[in-house]
Formats: structure tokens, C-alpha cells, sequence
């Protein structure tokens, strides 16, 4: 009896070992689902997510996001999203209502709980007087480009978790916590910037594209010029010309472009002109070492201090 007592006891112990295994080996499923446009509002949602959100961004950061091919792959990603999280103002008026229509998904349609769009929560710039599309891919609602100003983020971030909470109310003290903790850093963070980009009060800028209203508001930079004459349409060489002639002997600053765009252009303005080209990532993922929020805008600001202070110190 003592020895059946012992091997009914090991066997108990046997099935207990199985049974915790398998519970420890099964997936870890998200409480939200979430669908992001773009890389940025990803790395935002991961912030106040933490562990219970699943986070998809339909674009990379060397990917323009004006331009997306509605692939089988996104439609499905988008068909089981709890949440769209994109940034608006007609950003990606070319293929996101296409997803949404194919992928027919109750949960994220417009004016549904699971639609955000960022360009909603902050002030846009870049109105235009007049909408005239023989002037390019002109955004009647404004720049959409809002996460280039790193105090929008925090506009949004707030915004953003309410909707959370919405969508997941078992988890809202969770995404709250999240958000609390999020908000502290990135002040900091935004305290820290203010005092590094200084110095770059009033210098001129020439811009590729017109991405940049945001961070030219928030650094204080003057856009003195844009390659692209016509947003989204080929530069043409006359345009070139011109710019070359204007700032032979007129320089500016420095010449900025996206990690995402093609940098023939300004490496042809920069050589015919001496003034210094740089890449920005622009978003996440734009350059290697740019994982998140926080190492976007220390890599932005980095790079525009040096591009232009150090000449500067050199010249004095």
C-alpha cells in the first residue's frame, strides 16, 4: 500500500508538471488589436499599450506614406484590428479608405471608437489659401505631418489612451498607468530638446518636400525654399536652376530631407551651392539607430546641430 500510495503521489506530482507546462507554454494573446499607419503612431501605442496591445504599422520609415499599395497582407492585418491609429488630414486619402472598404471591418470605420486619426487632436498647420491641384498633391486639410512637432505627441498620446480605454475598459487603469509614466519622460524629454535646438532659432532651411511645418514651428526655423516646387511631383530642372541662382551668394543654412525620399535633388542643390545636405529619419525606423519616440527627435535635433552649429563654431 505504501509503495501505490508513492507512485499515485509521483504521478499527481508528473501531471502537475504537464499540465503547468503546457498552461506556460500557451501564446500570450493581446487585448487590442491595432492597426498603425505610419511607424510613429506604433511607437506610441507600444508606449501606452505595454504588454496588452498587439501593434501593426502598415508603412516602415523608409517608406513614403503618401503611397501604399493595398495588399492582401494589410487587408488582412486591418480586418482583425481592433484599432486604426493613423494620422489624418488626408495623409493617406490614396489607400486607406480602400483598406478599410475591403477589409470591412465594423470595428474602425469612421466615426467608430476604433478609428483615430492623430491630425484630429492638434492644431494643423499649413492651410492652404486656395486648393488648386494643378499645384500638386496640396493637403486641403493641412500639413499631416503633425509628429514632427514633439509637443503634438503629447497632445495625442492623452487623446489616444481615452481611446484605449474605450475599446479595453478591463484594462483602462493599466493604459492609464502607461500613459502617466509616458507623459512624465517625455516632458522631460520635450524640456531637454527645447534647450538643445536653442541655438537654431532663425536659421534658414531648404526643404525637399514640405513635411516639415511642425518641426520648423517648434525648433523656429525658416523655410527659405522647396525643392520640390509642386508637392508630389517630379522636380523639374528649370526649378533646380533657379534655386542655384537664388542662393549662389544668398545661402541658407542647410538642406533637409526625409531618410524616405530620393536625395538626388538635394545632393545636386548642395554641390552647386556649398550649402550641406542632411537626411532626417523622420519617423521611426528612418535610420538605424532611431527605435523609438524619444531616439527620433535625439537623432533629429542632433543632426540638425550639427549640420548647422559646428560650421558656425568653425567660422568664428
Amino acid at each position: 500500500m505504501i509503495f501505490k500510495f508513492i507512485r499515485l503521489n509521483k504521478l499527481h506530482v508528473f501531471v502537475g508538471i504537464l499540465v503547468s507546462t503546457f498552461f506556460l507554454s500557451l501564446p500570450v494573446f493581446a487585448n487590442i488589436n491595432v492597426f498603425t499607419c505610419e511607424p510613429e503612431w506604433k511607437s506610441l501605442v507600444q508606449e501606452l499599450g505595454g504588454d496588452k496591445v498587439s501593434v501593426f504599422s502598415a508603412t516602415t520609415g523608409l517608406q513614403d506614406p503618401h503611397q501604399v499599395q493595398a495588399r492582401p497582407s494589410l487587408i488582412s492585418k486591418m480586418s482583425n484590428a481592433d484599432l486604426l491609429v493613423c494620422s489624418g488630414a488626408d495623409l493617406e486619402i490614396g489607400w486607406l479608405p480602400l483598406l478599410l472598404r475591403r477589409a470591412s471591418n465594423s470595428n474602425i470605420q469612421v466615426n467608430k471608437p476604433g478609428y483615430f486619426l492623430a491630425a484630429e487632436h492638434v492644431r494643423l498647420l499649413g492651410l492652404p489659401k486656395v486648393i488648386d491641384r494643378s499645384q500638386g498633391d496640396v493637403h486641403a486639410a493641412g500639413n499631416p505631418h503633425v509628429h514632427t512637432d514633439p509637443k503634438n505627441i503629447r497632445l495625442i498620446a492623452k487623446a489616444l489612451v481615452k481611446r484605449m480605454k474605450v475599446i479595453d475598459p478591463a484594462n483602462a487603469d493599466y493604459y492609464q498607468k502607461q500613459a502617466d509614466d509616458f507623459l512624465i519622460r517625455w516632458k522631460k524629454a520635450v524640456k531637454k530638446w527645447k534647450i538643445q535646438v536653442k541655438l537654431l532659432k532663425g536659421s534658414k532651411i531648404i526643404v525637399q518636400h514640405a513635411s516639415w511645418d511642425y518641426l520648423l514651428d517648434f525648433v523656429k526655423l525658416e523655410q527659405v525654399a522647396t525643392i520640390e516646387n509642386k508637392p508630389g511631383i517630379p522636380v523639374s530642372s528649370g526649378h533646380l536652376h533657379l534655386l542655384v541662382k537664388q542662393f549662389k551668394h544668398n545661402a541658407a543654412d542647410v538642406i533637409i530631407h526625409a531618410a524616405y525620399q530620393n536625395e538626388r535633388s538635394s545632393t545636386w542643390l548642395a554641390k552647386r551651392t556649398g550649402i550641406k545636405s542632411i537626411t532626417l529619419p523622420f519617423t521611426v525606423g528612418g535610420t538605424a539607430n532611431v527605435t523609438d519616440l524619444f531616439s527620433l527627435y535625439d537623432e533629429t535635433f542632433r543632426l540638425l546641430s550639427n549640420a548647422i552649429l559646428i560650421p558656425i563654431a568653425l567660422n568664428m
